[in-house]
């Protein structure tokens, strides 16, 4: 998120995704949950920030913003908050905890985790005296937007898994896979979308197991256009 110039998340590709998207500066990250494609490249800050060179050293330092639940939970999850205070006295990283009542404010934009449906994921708000911005990463599932996330100016959603096949309606996940349960389906995204009215809508997290191309996805975008739906890719640029 430029202006802020906040990451959220750190999945395994994410030195990578970095490199590609021609980030220069990370002012500060957000962390959204505990599975693995959304934390297991944490180490990106101690290669991004360690000064191996000079002595004495020269490290960069960037804020680390946990929201409650994902605390606790990287406590407990996969040697996470090890990882992390390892960083820390690396004196690449600073562990910013919050409770769910708190806010940040990083280069003049008020930032806003809250909970979803799913009480240990978290949507974040970006506002500025000019916008406002939601992100959600992912775990749609069961979640109604409340009002101060409605028509906002930008909105970007997970797009859920395809239950059915977009173009021709042909079931490809089975009425009965426990998936079902869990994980919001493309249609359930696009119904929270409708409800959210943001000026702008972007569908985010693809799944590979879905088998749909960014041409097909471009095609999707045709169909979809009375809702200005967009498909995100890697280096998508997104202006307000």
């Amino acid at each position: 998120m430029h202006g802020p110039d906040v990451l959220i998340d750190t999945p395994e590709e994410i030195k990578e995704q970095i490199n590609r998207s021609r980030i220069k500066k990370i002012e500060a990250a957000f962390y959204f949950h505990w599975h693995p494609d959304h934390v297991a490249g944490l180490r990106v800050w101690e290669t991004m920030n360690q000064d191996f060179r000079n002595y004495p050293a020269e490290n960069k330092l960037t804020d680390l913003y946990f929201p409650e639940q994902v605390a606790l939970d990287f406590r407990k999850m996969l040697g996470y908050w090890g990882h992390f205070l390892f960083l820390e006295r690396q004196k690449v990283i600073r562990i910013n905890e919050m409770k769910d009542v708190d806010t940040v404010i990083i280069n003049g934009t008020r930032i806003l985790p809250f909970r979803l449906k799913e009480d240990f994921v978290y949507a974040f708000l970006f506002e500025d005296e000019d916008s406002k911005v939601l992100i959600v990463p992912d775990e749609l599932k069961g979640w109604e937007p409340p009002e101060f996330v409605k028509n906002i100016d930008l909105a970007v959603l997970p797009m859920g898994i395809l239950e059915k096949d977009p173009f021709t309606n042909e079931r490809k996940i089975d009425e009965n896979h426990p998936v079902l349960k869990s994980e919001a389906t493309f249609e359930e995204t696009l119904e929270i979308a409708r409800k959210i009215n943001a000026g702008k809508k972007v569908l985010t997290h693809i799944e590979e197991p879905d088998g749909i191309s960014h041409d097909e996805l471009q095609e999707l975008e045709k169909e979809l256009k009375h809702l200005k739906i967009e498909f995100a890719y890697d280096t998508m640029f997104i202006g307000l």
